[in-house]
């Protein structure tokens, strides 16, 4: 089981209170685990990546052990501390302005 931790209008959307936990088939990715992810929570498709071109929103971020993976490919493999649950998968909303 791995650990996903959705930004706050996300848990509201999803209808959920606090970090996710799911069963994502190997090889853990940032595809295989939004997969996962929209799977269990259709009503986040969309939200996270485009469903047509599968690209990351413009305003959405994803960290995993301290380190910013949104600009990593979607296919790249996750730490192994994600995998074995010990960290989180985080989609972060990132913020603008000025």
């Amino acid at each position: 089981m791995i650990r996903v931790v959705l930004p706050a209008h996300l848990k509201t959307l999803a209808k959920v209170s606090r970090e996710i936990e799911l069963d994502v088939p190997a090889p853990l990715t940032q595809r295989s685990v939004i997969d996962a992810l929209e799977a269990r929570y259709p009503v986040l498709l969309g939200t996270i990546r485009d469903p047509l071109t599968q690209q990351r929103r413009p305003f959405v971020r994803f960290f995993a052990c301290e380190e910013d993976l949104s600009h990593e490919s979607p296919d790249a493999v996750l730490p192994d501390a994600v995998a074995s649950g010990a960290e989180p998968f985080f989609v972060i909303g990132a913020m603008a302005g000025g």
